[in-house]
């Protein structure tokens, strides 16, 4: 079985920054957020093939990070205020 490694680096031109009330949120360009949910319906009804699993984890994998960036600069943004 061959092994597919992709890192979420890989989608650095992929990355958004939106102003979202007072804060600037990092996001998904609006093709990565729709090719995320084409795989996440293909997951659903169980039709994802290899490279597209490890698509998936590689967008998860940036959303966990986004979720967490994105969750320390709300939570430190009233800190300085």
């Amino acid at each position: 079985m061959v092994s597919i490694l992709n890192k979420p680096s890989s989608l650095i031109h992929e990355i958004c920054i939106e102003k979202v009330d007072r804060w600037k949120l990092f996001k998904f360009s609006e093709s990565l957020q729709h090719r995320m949910e084409q795989l996440l319906e293909k997951k659903k009804a169980d039709q994802l093939m290899a490279e597209e699993v490890a698509e998936l984890d590689t967008i998860g994998e940036l959303d966990r990070i986004f979720t967490h960036i994105n969750a320390m600069m709300l939570d430190g943004s009233d800190v300085n205020q």
